[in-house]
């Protein structure tokens, strides 16, 4: 008589595993930050979301929370990647015009991005209009430019201290001018005004700050700009 074979019993058998994800939610998340960076938070619907990363809205509410939530986190991502890009040249040392020069030359390879054109800032493009109505968001945008003053005065500050900048210098009016050039090269470049333009208007800015080369900076100390977050 031929005995039938029994099947493996199911403790050897190995354990099925669920379904895996269709998608990854850090690409995702991108697909989503560069739709959010080219149409702001009203123009971008659901569908669209879900077109750009290639899930439903059952897996958008799953994975990222509702439209609001998928935005904050977009925009949170967003200034991340920034920071990355720009901690070294804020700690390593060099001369302040370099400093600067290196400083800007990152922040329009960011703005000037984009498969279909330059995007400019989320920041001031797209979050400070939101900003009016969401205390979140407006929280996030005042940390973020207050985060920026205070780098750019620590690099005053260290200029100061090498004599690279008069006494009458102030590093919190240097930072201020120094952010409100990044906002300003943000806006002309999401108006696609051309990069040699904005390297210009970059120049300019670096000499009013520090001086031209051969020619010290000539800045009041207590211009009645300060900043007092910092």
């Amino acid at each position: 008589m031929v005995q039938k074979l029994k099947p493996p019993a199911a403790a050897n058998q190995p354990k099925r595993r669920g379904r895996p994800r269709a998608y990854e939610p850090d690409v995702a998340l991108g697909k989503a930050l560069d739709l959010f960076r080219k149409q702001g938070f009203a123009a971008t619907s659901l569908d669209d979301l879900s077109e750009a990363t290639g899930m439903n809205r059952p897996s958008l509410y799953g994975a990222f929370g509702d439209k609001r939530e998928l935005y904050i986190k977009s925009y949170q991502r967003y200034r991340e990647d920034a920071r990355a890009s720009m901690v070294a040249i804020f700690r390593e040392e060099m001369p302040v015009r370099e400093r600067l020069a290196r400083i800007y030359a990152c922040a329009l390879n960011i703005y000037l991005s984009g498969e279909t054109g330059p995007r400019g800032c989320f920041t001031v493009v797209t979050a400070a209009s939101e900003a009016v109505g969401d205390p979140d968001i407006r929280a996030m945008v005042l940390e973020g430019l207050s985060e920026l003053d205070k780098a750019f005065a620590s690099c005053f500050r260290r200029a100061k201290e090498k004599g690279e900048l008069p006494e009458s210098a102030d590093p919190a009016v240097l930072a201020q001018l120094a952010s409100a050039t990044i906002h300003t090269i943000a806006i002309r470049s999401r108006a696609r005004v051309p990069r040699k333009e904005l390297e210009a208007i970059v120049k300019g800015a670096i000499d009013v700050m520090v001086g031209a080369k051969g020619n010290p900076a000539v800045v009041p100390a207590k211009a009645g700009i300060h900043n007092h977050r910092e």
